[in-house]
C-alpha cells in the first residue's frame, strides 16, 4: 500500500530559500541530528513542491491565503494555511499549520463561513473567513 502525498504549493522565491537552506546544511562538515532532521524535512517539502498558485476552488485548504475576520473584535489576519516549515521562507506572511487549532476549525471552508476552535488556554474563539485565495 502506498501513501499518497499532497503537493506543497511554492512560490518559486519560496522553493528557492528552501534548496538554498537545504544547500547550506548539506555544505557543512559535520551536521549536528537536528540539521539532518530538518535536511530530511526540506527534501521532501521540495520533492512535493508545486510551483505556481494552487487552482482556486475558494476552498480554505494548505497553499491558500486566507483571511479570517474575529467575531470579538472585527480584526483581520490574513495568512498562508500551510506547512510551519514554510515560515520565513516566503516573505513576512504569517504561516498558520493545518493541524493548529485554528487551521483545523478553518479546513474545508469557503469564505462567508463561520468558525469556532478552543485555544490552547480554553478560550473560544469565533470568527467569519472573509477570503480564500491561492497563494501566489
Amino acid at each position: 500500500m502506498s501513501v499518497v502525498e499532497e503537493p506543497i504549493w511554492l512560490t518559486q522565491d519560496a522553493l528557492r530559500h528552501l534548496e538554498q537552506e537545504l544547500d547550506a546544511i548539506e555544505s557543512e562538515a559535520a551536521p549536528d541530528d537536528q540539521a539532518q532532521a530538518r535536511a530530511v524535512e526540506l527534501r521532501s517539502i521540495i520533492r512535493r513542491a508545486q510551483v505556481g498558485a494552487r487552482p482556486d476552488d475558494g476552498v480554505v485548504e494548505p497553499g491558500m491565503r486566507v483571511t479570517v475576520e474575529f467575531a470579538a473584535d472585527g480584526s483581520r489576519e490574513t495568512f498562508l494555511l500551510g506547512s510551519r516549515s514554510l515560515i520565513g521562507a516566503d516573505g513576512d506572511l504569517a504561516v498558520y499549520s493545518p493541524e493548529s487549532p485554528l487551521g483545523q476549525a478553518i479546513a474545508g471552508l469557503l469564505p462567508g463561513d463561520r468558525f469556532e476552535y478552543r485555544t490552547p488556554t480554553g478560550a473560544t474563539v469565533a470568527g467569519v473567513v472573509a477570503a480564500a485565495v491561492p497563494h501566489a
